[in-house]
């Protein structure tokens, strides 16, 4: 129990922060013209997608940490909706990766070709794509007739509005009658035998997805290959620069274009770290079914995927000068409202101390 309540208290920090951040994120590149570029632009989107994981996607986690019992189709959508922003953030650095090379290969041709216009249809393509594949689970790829497999007299009832299905699947456990009398009604109204094929039971990945969905399907397919497509595009592009740049004038031109595409590559390199641990538990359950399972180290693994989502605006702000004296620049005078602060507490002028 110490667990889960450290757990859910850590979660719930890390969310407030996540929020907080990724908001302050898209309101700097709302408020500030200088930084609407489409990297930024991009950016702004990974921001979108952060924000509905502290939003939405950490509190459904704690949901399914907790393995209440639900019905199938609320378990089905829990689970679905963290595999939508994941993969959008896959996607999203794929076409972030694919914009670096496309400027630093092609400074001429860029402007012409790269328009904000045409990013987002990419950006929409992205979106439809991580809805397609993290709702693939509600098409029918999922544990349906697996679910919900248990004693008909140990069932764990969870919420009230679950407990008539309690009565109904163990009618001569001494309290049902109990029970019913509280949620009365026909018993002919209730379907028995969509209940006994899994329509209630215990909510968590593992009794939504086989894990053979969750590591041939989500990493290796949806994962693993954007990844190493993106690495190809990061060695070529650093290839290109060793190539070229050193030798002539340009390196000095684009010395901030190779910067950018350094804090991007970071990004990549942050985002497996924080996300692979995950799936190697993931792995190790395919692979070793009967091996044991430590519930600290799944919670440990969840928190560390959910830290990205804090830690890709915080890794753009440091690396990026101009990013990130916008961002302490909005976050001082619109959420601090740094100048009436500053003469609420020095009404004197001469005694102001310097911004």
């Amino acid at each position: 129990m110490d667990v889960y309540f450290g757990f859910v208290i850590l979660e719930s920090l890390l969310a407030a922060a996540i929020v907080s951040t990724n908001l302050l994120v898209c309101a700097t590149i709302y408020l500030h013209k200088e930084l609407r570029r489409v990297t930024n632009y991009l950016i702004m989107w990974l921001a979108v997608a952060d924000l509905g994981v502290g939003a939405l996607a950490i509190p459904f986690s704690v949901v399914l940490s907790m393995e209440y019992t639900l019905c199938f189709y609320t378990c089905l959508f829990l689970t679905c909706f963290p595999l939508v922003t994941t993969q959008f953030s896959i996607l999203l650095l794929l076409v972030i990766a694919i914009n670096a090379h496309v400027k630093i290969r092609l400074p001429n041709s860029y402007a012409r070709h790269v328009k904000k216009g045409r990013v987002t249809v990419l950006v929409v393509i992205c979106w439809l794509l991580s809805l397609l594949i993290g709702l693939s689970p509600m098409m029918g790829w999922n544990r349906f007739q697996q679910y919900g497999e248990v004693s008909n007299k140990t069932m764990a009832v969870s919420f009230p509005s679950e407990r008539v299905a309690f009565v109904i699947l163990a009618p001569d456990l001494p309290y049902a009658g109990s029970l019913s009398k509280v949620y009365p009604g026909p018993r002919q109204n209730f379907n028995y035998s969509e209940i006994h094929q899994g329509h209630i039971g215990r909510c968590s990945f593992s009794s939504i997805f086989s894990p053979e969905y969750l590591v041939y399907f989500v990493f290796f397919t949806c994962t693993l290959l954007p990844l190493a497509a993106m690495l190809g595009i990061y060695i070529d592009l650093f290839r290109v620069v060793r190539g070229h740049f050193q030798s002539q004038a340009l390196w000095a031109a684009k010395r901030g274009e190779i910067q950018t595409a350094r804090t991007l590559f970071l990004l990549v390199g942050v985002f497996c770290i924080c996300w692979v641990p995950l799936h190697v538990l993931y792995c190790v359950q395919l692979l070793c079914p009967t091996c044991q399972r430590y519930e600290s180290l799944d919670h440990l693994a969840i928190l560390l995927s959910h830290l990205n989502s804090l830690a890709n605006p915080l890794i753009y702000a440091m690396r990026k000068k101009d990013f990130g004296l916008a961002l302490q620049s909005v976050f001082l005078h619109h959420v601090l409202h740094w100048p009436k602060l500053r003469a609420c507490c020095f009404p004197n002028p001469k005694v102001h101390p310097k911004s």
